[in-house]
């Protein structure tokens, strides 16, 4: 396994992260603390989850792994708030009252004394950055909490999260968890270059868009569960996963671990989220971080899925003059 900083910070974290939010409504306890271990054993020791996941069950199941394994201090854990907990008005939310009570109740359900990497996970615009700062120092004081980070924030929420903590002297955003695969390139036109600026790095989830980029069902309907739509939706984009799939076996490669290689290739991914839902599925994405794609490739994939931008424009995009995003619209 292989690792980096986790965006500007120091601190060092796997180029994949686990994801755990089929652990509960998916997969069963006991082949979620398989999977945890296993993940281990491979080197990947980034661990992703969310206080909403499972119905809170989730963060549950990963306390008793961590009882029972005894490999709390062995892991860098994220965790989520944000979406609603219960009831009550105050139960969602980036509030200075919600961030306290939902952080305690993940350290009890995490049986944890403190949360590595501490997310919102959706941007919430009815709270001042003031609030959410004075909130998150707390914490950090307090030592629940190290790091904290964002996920489906836009490039300019980004900005204005960050240079809020700037003004008040605090390291702001060192994460963006946002979704990312060749079928879905929004967040190259603002979101990457946003965090490239500002040192933050991007945590990916849905790498595989649902498995879709995963290769045909006889080999990942494990990880699709099987699930018709998968299926149509495979069909209608045949013209695109075709040549994809085609590329993938003439590297030698299986398309998930391309899929994931070719996110490592951009300098601000941290790491790409994987999902496995058994423990063979951690073993087969392990290729991903040592696979290495030429120009030739990088540029046939590019071909195959365009980057988000009007076709004029990709023509401009491939001359001489090529611009990055955000600016490239404007040329």
């Amino acid at each position: 396994m292989q690792y980096v900083n986790l965006g500007r910070s120091g601190l060092k974290v796997s180029r994949l992260c686990l994801g755990t939010m089929n652990f509960g409504p998916s997969t069963d306890e006991a082949t979620s603390f398989a999977i945890m271990d296993e993940a281990l054993t491979q080197g990947i020791q980034f661990f992703d989850t969310a206080n909403t996941y499972g119905g809170k069950a989730t963060e549950e199941i990963i306390g008793r792994w961590f009882k029972q394994s005894g490999q709390r201090d062995a892991v860098v854990l994220a965790t989520k708030f944000q979406g609603s907990t219960g009831p009550g008005p105050n139960d969602r939310g980036a509030s200075a009252y919600n961030i306290r009570q939902a952080c305690d109740a993940s350290l009890r359900r995490l049986q944890t004394d403190h949360i590595d990497l501490y997310q919102m996970h959706h941007c919430n615009r009815d709270v001042p950055w003031d609030e959410y700062w004075q909130a998150m120092d707390v914490l950090i004081q307090q030592g629940k909490i190290i790091y904290t980070g964002s996920s489906n924030f836009a490039g300019w929420q980004i900005a204005s999260a960050n240079e809020a903590a700037r003004q008040k002297n605090l390291l702001g955003l060192v994460s963006e968890q946002h979704r990312f695969s060749l079928l879905c390139r929004w967040a190259q036109l603002e979101v990457l270059p946003a965090a490239r600026a500002y040192g933050v790095g991007v945590i990916t989830y849905s790498p595989l868009a649902s498995g879709i980029l995963g290769g045909p069902a006889t080999e990942t309907a494990g990880r699709r569960g099987g699930n018709p739509k998968h299926e149509a939706t495979r069909t209608r984009l045949q013209t695109q996963l075709g040549p994809w799939e085609e590329l993938c076996a003439q590297l030698g490669h299986a398309p998930a671990n391309v899929a994931l290689a070719w996110q490592l290739n951009f300098p601000m991914i941290t790491a790409p989220i994987i999902g496995p839902r058994t423990v063979a599925q951690v073993k087969d994405v392990l290729d991903a971080v040592t696979i290495k794609l030429d120009a030739p490739t990088l540029a046939r994939l590019d071909e195959i899925f365009p980057p988000v931008a009007d076709p004029e424009i990709q023509k401009w995009m491939k001359g001489p003059y090529r611009l990055e995003s955000p600016e490239a619209y404007a040329w």
